[in-house]
């Protein structure tokens, strides 16, 4: 419903300082209920519910638990990395993951992490299904089964969640779930937005529309940057305005993927990738109504998004590509959709396809896809390329120039997914086109020979191992370059190992890059991780590399790595190998030893008598007296030869 604004309105913001939205139609905020025309993720730390303690510090377990809510379906696929204290695996940790019908991947780089959930995980990993006594009194059988929690987060749509392991001794005694909980620093989280709304003027006459993204500024929360990534659809009009407010002392870092549109931010803002200085924004309203006034100022009548979410230090907002209607439908449509739109609706909704700069990953849940029903099989546009499918998924994987991909638009990957749909005996399929964003960073690798195939995650020490770091960048500038790789361990000095494209150690040797077309760039080498003389093997390793340009823009990545040592058996259990033959060694050398000793004592303690050949003429007398020493020190019959 639009209704105009008050007369008093204007006179009120002038005496508060605030700036004037000016008299204009606005409308009533509605939620999206289509599908949206934008997807927005926001990291935080700041779970729905949450607390900690030290009663797990005198149990055998340090234990957390995750409690996962999803406001609507699709169930997107959950990422939980879980990272060691101090790089220390020796304390025993539990993992308590409550996520009802939905697919998990967990990293864990102990071997020791005990996992209870009722989460489908991928890849399969060791883990106990939760009870049924646990759900609905998840926090009762946690206490009674591990008889302590360290720490217990609830959280709402997340898409990754990373959890840092340690206990704290000066935690509260009880762990006792408290709204609104900050879970810093051992809990951070991306969460997926999902209460977008929107509103068109009544008096709307053409299509040019507003995105409205309004952080809710908490005190005890000190940002005062946010990292704002925008990704925009390939074949983008310039029809559209992205208004960006947040506390007046906020500085903006935006990073533009393909990106033309016009914005208002709040603050001060900064474009990455460009030689400038934060530039001072405008002072923007900060009520709803005023925002979308300030749209309607700028002759943009359609508010096709208006999102509330927490300040965050980084948010990723994506802007599909759809043509966005001059006004909201206000009844039901004449006919029913046919099973194609109901396809194309969904899979865009699910949006379940993922990129890196040469891999693309599609994971679907068998559960999202009841409104199609009856898909018996899902292929990409060359058929050939099957997904894999179980009980709960169908599941994709492949490099981008496979399956009939096309990168022929900057930015983005072009495939289509073909859904067989089985109807008694009627086979028939259905074709969805899409494009996959592909990220603008630095990504990492690490292989174990040459042919940089089947990436891994394990460092073996004194073994040569190799490295490449890659990006996909539109039309890249000439002096994009790798500034520096180091690889850093816990209690050892960083170890550079690449600086300026050049190798900076004897152990590092650069590699001839791999052909790069105008949309990738790829830097090869190889190095050999020793250990000095003396100092503990880590159980894990950090590689850190940064790509930029001369105007000092830095692309960085890191890549947790777990060390193997094949001395050392798995855990650190028993005597490693190189004790073993140590200790083999000293044996024999011991053993050799005596021996030599005691045969040096014997030869010369022996009798004179037997170190000197016996005369043949000697006496009858000296003969009789011999042999009768010598009967009288052998055995019986010998004695009786003489006798006789």
């Amino acid at each position: 419903m639009c209704r105009r604004s008050s007369p008093l309105l204007p006179l009120l913001l002038a005496l508060l300082g605030r700036p004037d939205p000016a008299p204009a139609e606005h409308c009533d905020l509605q939620p999206v209920t289509a599908e949206p025309p934008i997807t927005l993720f926001y990291t935080t730390s700041t779970v729905l519910r949450g607390c900690v303690s030290n009663s797990s510090t005198l149990a055998s377990h340090e234990v957390h638990v995750l409690s996962i809510q999803w406001s609507k379906t699709p169930v997107p696929m959950l990422n939980v990395s879980i990272t060691p204290r101090d790089d220390d695996c020796t304390r025993p940790a539990a993992l308590i993951l409550q996520c009802t019908q939905c697919l998990a991947s967990i990293t864990l780089p102990c071997q020791n992490l005990l996992i209870h959930t009722d989460a489908s995980l991928r890849p399969k990993v060791q883990g106990k299904e939760l009870p049924k006594d646990a759900k609905g009194h998840l926090l009762e059988w946690v206490q009674r089964t591990y008889g302590g929690i360290t720490s217990y987060s609830e959280l709402k749509d997340p898409q990754r969640i990373h959890l840092q392991l340690g206990e704290n001794s000066n935690s509260p005694q009880n762990c006792i779930p408290q709204k609104d909980f900050d879970a810093t620093p051992h809990l951070e989280a991306e969460v997926l937005f999902r209460e977008v709304k929107g509103c068109t003027s009544s008096s709307a006459q053409s299509a040019r529309a507003a995105h409205i993204v309004q952080l809710l500024h908490k005190p005890s929360l000190p940002i005062t940057e946010v990292k704002l990534t925008l990704n925009c659809p390939r074949q983008q009009q310039n029809n559209q305005i992205l208004l960006l407010q947040g506390p007046a002392n906020l500085t903006w870092l935006l990073m533009l993927n393909n990106c033309s549109l016009q914005f208002l931010a709040s603050g001060t803002y900064k474009i990455l990738h460009f030689p400038m200085d934060p530039r001072k924004g405008e002072l923007l309203p900060d009520t709803e109504q005023g925002l979308i006034a300030k749209a309607f100022e700028k002759n943009y009548s359609i508010i096709a998004s208006y999102s509330v979410i927490p300040i965050s230090p980084h948010i990723t907002l994506n802007i599909h590509e759809r043509e966005v209607p001059k006004k909201l439908p206000v009844g039901p449509t004449s006919s029913a959709p046919s099973p194609d739109d109901v396809s194309s609706s969904l899979l865009f909704t699910l949006s379940p396809w993922k990129c890196t700069d040469d891999t693309m990953e599609i994971v679907i849940a068998r559960s999202n896809l009841e409104p199609i029903k009856d898909v018996v099989n899902i292929t990409l546009r060359d058929i050939s390329c099957q997904a894999e499918k179980n009980a709960t998924h169908f599941m994709l994987h492949t490099l981008l120039s496979h399956c009939g991909t096309s990168l022929e638009n900057h930015g983005h990957a072009n495939n289509e997914l073909v859904l067989s749909l089985s109807k008694g005996s009627v086979l028939r399929s259905v074709r969805v086109a899409f494009q996959c964003p592909i990220p603008r960073e630095l990504f990492l690798r690490l292989f174990p020979t040459a042919a940089f195939k089947a990436p891994q995650t394990e460092l073996e020490v004194n073994k040569e191992v190799f490295v490449q770091a890659s990006m996909h960048l539109e039309d890249y500038p000439a002096d994009l370059q790798l500034k520096e790789c180091y690889l850093m361990a816990p209690g050892m000095e960083p170890l550079l190992l690449v600086q300026g494209n050049k190798a900076q150690s004897s152990s590092v040797a650069m590699l001839e890059e791999p052909p790069s077309n105008r949309a990738r760039k790829v830097w090869r080498f190889r190095f050999t991780y020793t250990v000095p003389e003396g100092r503990h093997v880590p159980f894990s390793a950090t590689l850190k590399c940064k790509a930029g340009l001369q105007n000092n823009t830095i692309f960085e990545k890191v890549l947790e790595v777990k060390v193997k040592d094949v001395w050392r058996l798995p855990n650190n259990q028993g005597l490693g190998l190189s004790a073993v033959l140590g200790i083999t060694f000293g044996a024999f050398l011991i053993g050799a030893l005596l021996t030599a000793g005691l045969w040096y004592i014997y030869s010369h303690t022996r009798p004179i008598s037997k170190l000197q050949p016996v005369s043949t003429t000697a006496p009858a007398s000296e003969s009789s007296s011999t042999n009768h020493s010598i009967g009288s020190t052998q055995s019986t019959p010998c004695s009786t030869s003489s006798m006789a």
